[in-house]
């Protein structure tokens, strides 16, 4: 992707979070997103085919971000951009907790379930690559798919837990809720 390229791409971001700060997903359209973002209609389309696409585009940046902190490529561009070190699930809470992008309004809004779903499709990438950290919890006499699914559960139940108690604890110590839980 060219220079100018990333800049509309950022500007779309940018503006979609800025508008999901002020109301729900479901009343944004692609016009205010166009007006609010100044790139034109085909800009947008040549980008994300729909605001539902970028919406799931959104996630995946969260997600390739913390793969490419933790792998350690510094070359990629992403909206989310921090020096953390952290653990994975560790780096997920602390953007969580910093709102990134307006995530929790996603997360609490009235349409989060598609949210959810890219999200919790982003966890259970997250959980195959990360699988050795569960590995001595793991009962032998359950299949892979379903231990990678628990985890997923688990780590958007314990944030859905963590946003409903105001936040209160640190990253670190519902990372540690979190690996206790699973």
């Amino acid at each position: 992707m060219d220079r100018r390229q990333r800049k509309s791409r950022e500007a779309i971001f940018s503006a979609f979070t800025q508008l999901l700060s002020q109301k729900d997903f479901s009343r944004i359209t692609v016009e205010e997103i166009i007006e609010k973002a100044d790139v034109s209609r085909s800009t947008f389309y040549a980008h994300f085919e729909t605001k539902e696409f970028l919406l799931k585009e959104l996630c995946a940046e969260l997600f390739c971000h913390v793969f490419d902190t933790v792998d350690n490529h510094p070359d990629h561009r992403h909206i989310f951009q921090c020096d953390e070190e952290a653990p994975v699930f560790a780096h997920l809470f602390r953007h969580l907790m910093k709102n990134d992008h307006n995530i929790l309004q996603l997360l609490s809004g009235q349409n989060n379930e598609m949210f959810l779903q890219y999200f919790r499709a982003g966890l259970e990438t997250v959980a195959v690559r990360q699988l050795s950290q569960f590995a001595h919890r793991k009962p032998p006499q359950l299949p892979e798919s379903f231990w990678v699914d628990h985890i997923a559960s688990t780590f958007v139940e314990t944030l859905r837990w963590w946003i409903r108690n105001g936040m209160q604890e640190s990253p670190e110590t519902i990372t540690e809720y979190f690996f206790l839980a699973v």
